[in-house]
């Protein structure tokens, strides 16, 4: 049995929300911190932590939720858009626009894990892992 990994960390961010957590605690790796690093430039995460010590090898993650002034949460809908069984590849031309440009897709190509906006400067395409609005 297949453990989608970026499904997990992505529930879990939604499931702390839901729950109007502060905090929420993920196992690592690499293109989860990648993810994490683009929710927080992009604005939708209060800050992060990497703890290289815990869960084993890779370590933790340490994502500090962010919410509006009336206990809102910032991100409206975080959905995995590639699955284990569907993978969803888009060339630089079809890259999707998330809420016509208003949300952000992050996109794993030849050249890492990046926002839509930078792969279609990029001019590369990949595999569209979730949409973020």
């Amino acid at each position: 049995m297949y453990f989608d990994t970026i499904a997990d960390y992505l529930t879990r961010i939604r499931n702390a929300q839901m729950a109007r957590h502060r905090m929420v605690e993920i196992p690592a790796s690499n293109i989860k911190k990648r993810i994490t690093e683009i929710l927080y430039e992009k604005g939708y995460i209060l800050k992060y932590k990497f703890d290289e010590e815990s869960f084993g090898g890779q370590g933790k993650i340490m994502i500090a939720l962010k919410y509006d002034g009336d206990n809102i949460p910032v991100m409206k809908g975080i959905n995995r858009a590639s699955k284990p069984g569907k993978r969803m590849y888009k060339n630089s031309k079809e890259v999707p626009y998330v809420l016509n440009g208003l949300g952000v897709a992050i996109i794993s190509t030849s050249k890492g894990v990046m926002t839509d906006k930078e792969a279609r400067n990029l001019n590369v395409g990949g595999e569209v892992l979730c949409e973020i609005y």
